[in-house]
């Protein structure tokens, strides 16, 4: 079903049973899979941003892959997938991306992957399976992130993860380690008390010898 006032460009393949809500554009020559779902003001294969720098002027890079959307996947609204440079943007059977959410150019994501509002995914990045990204995260581009992996909210991936586990923070740290951190970050005003008390007291001291 395409609701009124969307858009479907040329060359694009639609599977069955998809639901397309009113307002959504699909650029030309992307392929949606069975029992897709694309909320209102979704978008679907703009221009991935790509540019170069000749002589202070920046120069677009032609864009001229395109976007797959495997089985039942759902897109929310106001999202975007930016179609690839040369070859395809694609995301996984299942996968499900939140209201808000930037897909960049090139990246690959894997099957049944979770994506939260406001999540941002940088271009050329490959993403494995059930993958989960909260609220407000990201990563950097040209990262790969292992399946089964949890990324915290907020938490900003820059650098590969290769091994499956519970990420927070930025830069990006394995759960035990991002816990710690955040609960000395909690101490440091206490902490710069007690070193201004030390100091203080040198001084009084080093005074009073002199």
């Amino acid at each position: 079903m395409i609701y009124p006032n969307s858009f479907i460009g040329s060359g694009t393949v639609i599977g069955d049973n998809c639901v397309i809500y009113p307002n959504v554009t699909v650029y030309h020559g992307c392929r949606i899979g069975n029992g897709v779902v694309l909320h209102s003001g979704s978008v679907i294969g703009a221009d991935g941003f790509g540019y170069y720098q000749d002589k202070g002027v920046s120069i677009k890079i032609p864009q001229v892959g395109g976007v797959v959307l495997g089985d039942n996947v759902e897109i929310g609204s106001n999202s975007c997938v930016d179609r690839g440079a040369l070859g395809d943007t694609v995301i996984g059977e299942g996968t499900k991306i939140d209201n808000q959410v930037q897909i960049g150019h090139n990246t690959r994501i894997g099957k049944h992957c979770i994506f939260v509002g406001q999540t941002g995914i940088a271009g050329s990045c490959e993403i494995g399976d059930y993958v989960v990204f909260g609220a407000r995260s990201g990563t950097k581009d040209h990262v790969r992130v292992a399946s089964k992996t949890i990324i915290a909210a907020q938490g900003g991936v820059d650098r590969d993860i290769d091994e499956s586990g519970i990420y927070g923070g930025f830069p990006i740290q394995s759960k035990m380690k991002w816990m710690k951190n955040n609960a000395a970050l909690l101490e440091i005003s206490d902490i710069r008390k007690k070193v201004n008390e030390i100091s203080r007291r040198l001084n009084d001291g080093s005074e009073t010898d002199s």
